[in-house]
């Protein structure tokens, strides 16, 4: 399964400050781990939300917000997507994680093609299966 580790934002991430070396070093490792053991499909950190927008789509037009946005504790500021055999063995990696201080981490698990049931016809799954493989040569070559 694969499961989005999503890193909640603080008031130091909506600042703009950046984490410390040591603890950069940290990560680096933690995620070097990650690479070792097969789980680690994607991580990356987010600029803060004053440098982002949102569009929010309702009956007509979509309507675009400008950040900042409040509630920094509602937003994120960055993510891993992990290849786990159980959301259990995700939130064991997820323990191991350097982080120092405060921090709230959401884990969710992806939606896959076979979630959606008899919605998803076959040519639906196998026009998907053409669009993975094609994201997949992109990210070889």
């Amino acid at each position: 399964m694969r499961v989005m580790v999503l890193v909640k934002a603080n008031n130091d991430t909506e600042a703009g400050n950046l984490p410390s070396r040591d603890l950069l070093v940290k990560m680096a490792e933690y995620n070097a781990e990650l690479v070792k053991a097969g789980i680690l499909l994607a991580a990356e950190g987010l600029q803060p939300s004053s440098k982002g927008a949102r569009v929010r789509f309702s009956a007509g037009a979509p309507n675009v917000f400008e950040g900042p946005f409040a509630e920094a504790r509602e937003l994120v500021s960055g993510f891993w997507l992990w290849q786990v055999k159980s959301m259990e063995e995700a939130i064991e990696w997820l323990k191991r994680a350097p982080f120092g201080g405060v921090a709230e981490i959401e884990l969710r698990p992806v939606m896959e093609p076979e979630d959606f049931g008899s919605r998803l016809t076959p040519e639906m799954m196998e026009q998907e299966a053409i669009l993975r493989d094609e994201l997949s040569q992109r990210k070889a070559s």
